[in-house]
């Protein structure tokens, strides 16, 4: 028995050794650049002996955190992105090939470059809320709208740890795809540049606060191109609208760009329709402007259009000779649960819900709306309505009436026509913003908001209170939370 003992274990040595032997693998070369000479981004260039999976663990020197990037498939040749590291900081690294005995390369070490004094925010101090628990674990992407455009993103301590850059046009607004990308609206630098400066609140109570704002069709938050790019800083594909349509009313988009899960895009155009309207008590021909949706795809063929003068009557509408040249001043959209489109419809104070499939208005939610609702949760020139994960309506009140800005949300009874309000966060009265904006429900409960024509982003409780403030020296249109699911397939954190 003994014997027999003895011949089986020597036997597993053997096999043991053999698939060492077999398994057993070269680290020829390890190269690190630094793409765009950014100092968030290392690529790690590897070559192996033989196919191997390979990963790379990494760490902070100085917190201690450690992470993992993703693997890589079986090959000889390798190449891993570090993404979003802090700048003028060292870490440790170790190569790992991924084979049944995995084998690590010795310890390694690299230190970031300093960041570069633009993209240095110096907002973090003791002057500002700065509870760097408040955010949670992602970050918050932010747009330029000036030369050169840029998004950048901007995590709890307020440090830049991702950008995107384009030389010859601006940055107008982003949204995060359902691939983990990042989609943007581009705008010629030169237009609309009453949006790009910040004001103080007198200037914003003062000059900011009438409605409509008829700027023409390239105002708007508008833009005339746009652009995909991946965590690694790569355009994946770009469109000029005035390059590739004919129809000038399709060369113009505004406010909102969202991908569906085919891919597409959902965006807002700026259709004009000539009618006789009544002007001072005789009728006019004029060239009316009014809002409607397009679903384009990547190459810019236009899919579907719909209009609002589709729905409206002109003839019924005292205010059409007064706003002719900006009737509805359309400035969101999104998906409802159930797929029809939801419309920020801010002269009049209201949400449209519209049916995606036949283009009916379905309903009118906000003052003189199909709800009942509490009157002193009315909302005014409202923007960035969104469905939040339990189904309810959030939007940003921009609060031309009573001059307080916030984040509101509602719970919608669709066959009752009832509304409950459920979140009522007005900012303090000096972040109030008499346009632009916007606020979402981040995962922990507290809101991200951002007071645009104040520069400043924020997340505060439930009641409105800030808990952490970055005021940048632009005005943004809008801030949107980016989770940490963004970057899983890129790295984790272990530890």
């Amino acid at each position: 028995m003994k014997r027999l003992i003895g011949i089986v274990v020597a036997c597993c040595c053997l096999l043991s050794a053999i698939f060492i032997w077999i398994e057993k693998n070269a680290l020829r070369s390890i190269t690190l650049t630094s793409p765009r000479n950014t100092a968030m981004y290392n690529r790690v260039d590897i070559s192996i002996a033989k196919p191997a999976p390979v990963y790379i663990e990494y760490t902070e020197k100085e917190t201690g955190k450690s992470y993992r990037t993703r693997t890589s498939p079986a090959d000889t040749l390798h190449h891993l992105d570090l993404l979003l590291l802090k700048a003028n900081t060292e870490y440790t690294y170790r190569v790992v090939i991924d084979n049944l005995f995995k084998q690590k390369s010795k310890e390694l070490t690299f230190k970031t470059r300093e960041q570069s004094p633009w993209l240095v925010n110096h907002w973090f101090n003791e002057g500002h809320p700065h509870d760097t628990e408040a955010l949670g674990d992602g970050m918050i992407l932010v747009c330029f709208g000036r030369l050169p455009g840029y998004m950048m993103l901007i995590d709890n301590e307020g440090e830049v740890r991702w950008y995107w850059q384009v030389e010859d046009i601006g940055v107008r607004a982003a949204s995060l795809t359902p691939r983990g990308t990042f989609l943007a609206m581009l705008r010629p630098f030169v237009k609309d540049v009453i949006d790009d400066y910040t004001m103080t609140p007198e200037q914003v109570r003062n000059e900011e606060h009438k409605k409509p704002m008829r700027r023409g069709s390239i105002g708007f938050a508008g833009g005339t191109g746009l652009v995909e790019v991946s965590l690694t800083g790569e355009t994946m594909w770009r469109l000029d609208l005035d390059k590739v349509e004919k129809e000038k009313d399709l060369q113009v988009i505004h406010h909102e760009i969202l991908m569906d899960e085919d891919h597409n895009i959902h965006t807002l155009f700026r259709p004009k329709k000539v009618a006789a309207i009544p002007v001072n008590g005789k009728m006019e021909t004029d060239t009316l402007g009014g809002d409607g949706i397009m679903v384009i795809d990547t190459l810019g063929k236009v899919l579907k259009t719909w209009s609002v003068w589709n729905v409206w009557d002109i003839e019924k509408d005292p205010h059409i000779g007064e706003y002719r040249y900006d009737r509805f001043h359309i400035n969101g959209l999104c998906f409802d649960k159930d797929g029809n489109y939801l419309l920020s419809v801010p002269i009049e104070d209201q949400i449209w819900k519209v049916d995606a499939e036949s283009g009916k208005l379905v309903w009118r939610f906000g003052r003189d709306g199909d709800f009942k609702m509490d009157t002193t949760a009315y909302f005014s020139f409202q923007h960035s309505p969104y469905i939040m994960e339990n189904g309810d309506l959030m939007l940003f009140d921009n609060g031309l009436h009573n001059q307080r800005s916030g984040g509101k949300a509602f719970r919608l009874d669709e066959e009752k026509r009832t509304a409950e309000t459920t979140v009522n966060a007005l900012l303090p009265a000096d972040r109030y913003t008499s346009r632009m904006g916007n606020a979402s429900m981040l995962p922990n409960g507290n809101l991200l908001q951002c007071s645009s024509k104040t520069g400043s982003v924020m997340v505060t409780d439930k009641d409105g209170k800030v808990l952490w403030e970055s005021v940048l020296h632009f005005a943004p249109y809008r801030a949107v939370y980016v989770p940490k699911e963004t970057w899983d397939k890129y790295f984790k954190e272990i530890k």
